[in-house]
């Protein structure tokens, strides 16, 4: 008997919960760089992006490289930030965009912004990232760019999605929201269409509680996105010349302190929560319910910004959810599918068939990120889903 079903049997008799100890905050406590950096922005008044500080222009700059390319634009969140992508690749009025059928609203709803129709197509099925047989399947001869979400922090297949859209003459914006840090073929995520949007967001790897930033690395594509958040100035104009309409969009120098020294420890924390993963993928022979979403093709290092499980249908989805709660292992039920939402449909997106979205929707559920930074906590999981699922899925129903 491994020890994951001994314990589990044993807080089955004395109904104590699997975890009583609280899981690590997020975000965490600020380091000392941060700090530091903070409170010399607080101390100069350079607060605004307008006002001389150098640190959003550190942070981009930062970015860009990681991302192996030559721009980036700072600006208020990731919505904003694949809007400004999509209007600086020319995508607007008339356009279609297809995004996947499993990511958040934003995904669509920057699409609406820009004047776009999101077309929502299906998932793989097996890994949940866009599906270039679902792409195609949705084309028209109104597309104008696909939008692949790096989900969860694991890279999507991109190099059939990119073959696709250069047959295709499409833009390519990746929705890297959530993959800080994650590499496909050893290449980093952001960088490998036309442009990358991260978030700042605060649940996201790194954040300062709002922001996000645009990277691209064509130059003529950098000037527009510039100049769409920065309320249609050009480049090295004049500051009151403005020559195309746009938005102030931008970061503060407040929000980069916070973010810049975060790129120090950024793979070290990956680390800690692909040691969760992997030390809870040990476990899951006790668990024949229980499965881990798989990566998709390519991905050479997950940013596990969440961890995926997929359970077996059988199983009452609803009842695990409050009964892992209630040993002090709560789980996040996801997504529902982007075409149910009606406020999209009655802004006129697209919906395809998307039975493996739907299917996601009902039986995959996700360990959260600062559940992952605790990578001894993959025994409680295992532990707990272990103890909740022992009877068999036939028990689990109400």
């Amino acid at each position: 008997m491994s020890p994951v079903t001994r314990a589990s049997k044993s807080s089955r008799r004395t109904g104590t919960p699997v975890r009583t100890a609280p899981w690590p905050a997020w975000p965490p406590p600020l380091d000392p760089a941060q700090r530091e950096l903070v409170d010399k922005v607080l101390e100069s008044g350079l607060w605004g992006a307008t006002q001389g500080g150098s640190v959003v222009a550190d942070l981009v700059d930062a970015f860009a490289r990681r991302s192996g390319v030559r721009h980036g634009v700072a600006v208020g969140n990731a919505t904003l930030g694949l809007f400004a992508a999509l209007r600086g690749l020319g995508v607007g009025r008339g356009d279609e965009v297809i995004i996947p059928a499993y990511t958040f609203v934003a995904s669509a709803t920057s699409v609406l912004l820009a004047g776009a129709t999101p077309v929502i197509a299906d998932v793989d099925p097996t890994d949940l990232h866009m599906s270039p047989d679902a792409v195609r399947a949705a084309l028209s001869g109104r597309t104008a760019a696909i939008m692949p979400v790096h989900l969860a922090g694991s890279a999507a297949d991109m190099d059939p999605l990119n073959d696709l859209a250069a047959a295709h003459g499409l833009a390519v914006v990746e929705d890297a929201a959530q993959a800080h840090g994650a590499t496909y073929r050893d290449r980093p995520v952001g960088g490998l269409g036309d442009a990358g949007v991260y978030s700042f967001q605060a649940s996201k790897a790194m954040t300062a509680g709002e922001g996000g930033l645009i990277v691209c690395r064509d130059e003529s594509v950098y000037e527009r996105v510039w100049s769409t958040c920065n309320l249609g100035r050009r480049l090295g104009g004049q500051w009151y010349g403005h020559p195309s309409v746009g938005w102030n969009l931008r970061l503060t120098e407040i929000q980069a302190a916070l973010l810049l020294p975060w790129l120090d420890r950024l793979d070290e924390e990956i680390d800690r929560r692909n040691a969760f993963c992997a030390a809870f993928e040990r476990e899951l022979a006790t668990i024949p319910q229980v499965s881990v979403v798989p990566q998709p093709e390519g991905t050479t290092r997950d940013s596990r910004h969440l961890l995926m499980l997929r359970v077996d249908p059988a199983v009452d989805r609803d009842f695990l959810l409050t009964a892992m709660a209630a040993e002090g292992v709560p789980l996040d039920a996801g997504y529902p599918p982007l075409g149910t939402m009606t406020a999209l449909t009655a802004e006129g997106a697209r919906t395809e068939p998307c039975p493996a979205t739907e299917e996601a929707a009902r039986t995959v559920v996700w360990v959260r990120q600062s559940m992952l930074m605790d990578p001894a906590g993959a025994g409680d999981l295992a532990e707990a889903l272990a103890k909740v699922l022992s009877g068999g899925p036939a028990v689990n129903r109400p």
